[in-house]
């Protein structure tokens, strides 16, 4: 649900919330939607393959699983951006979309998958230790 709504946000960046018909931009909602949920998992297999020997239990390695997986997503996107919109011309990016300096790549996607990935594996750990049940208690002073 943070990928569909992250593309809510920013699809507006984009030529075609301008250009192109309700149905287009429904369709491109949902393909950009699963295709960040591919992203993401492959990203996370790549992590946890990595370094997430003993993730998701221990904290060290649930933020090396977190960092991996934020710059595994971050990478990607900014080459398929630049693949799609200099080199492909697949979609292209409105006046309004924030651009990196050096490559051109917009800002917005690349914010997407510097915040997403932590939030989502926060709540999903988060989410899973209630659920079983190992939530850290304090232990009482003597």
């Amino acid at each position: 649900m943070l990928n569909l709504g992250w593309e809510v946000f920013q699809i507006p960046l984009y030529t075609i919330w301008w250009l192109e018909p309700w149905a287009q931009i429904i369709l491109a909602l949902l393909h950009c939607t699963l295709g960040d949920l591919v992203i993401g998992g492959m990203a996370l297999a790549l992590a946890v393959g990595v370094a997430g020997r003993r993730w998701p239990a221990d904290r060290l390695a649930r933020r090396r699983v977190v960092i991996l997986t934020t710059l595994a997503g971050a990478s990607y996107t900014v080459l398929s951006e630049w693949l799609n919109v200099e080199i492909r011309q697949t979609w292209a990016y409105t006046d309004l979309m924030p651009r990196l300096p050096l490559l051109g790549t917009g800002l917005t996607p690349v914010l997407q998958w510097l915040l997403l990935p932590s939030i989502a594996l926060t709540v999903a750990t988060n989410a899973s230790q209630k659920r079983s049940g190992a939530t850290t208690r304090a232990h009482p002073r003597a």
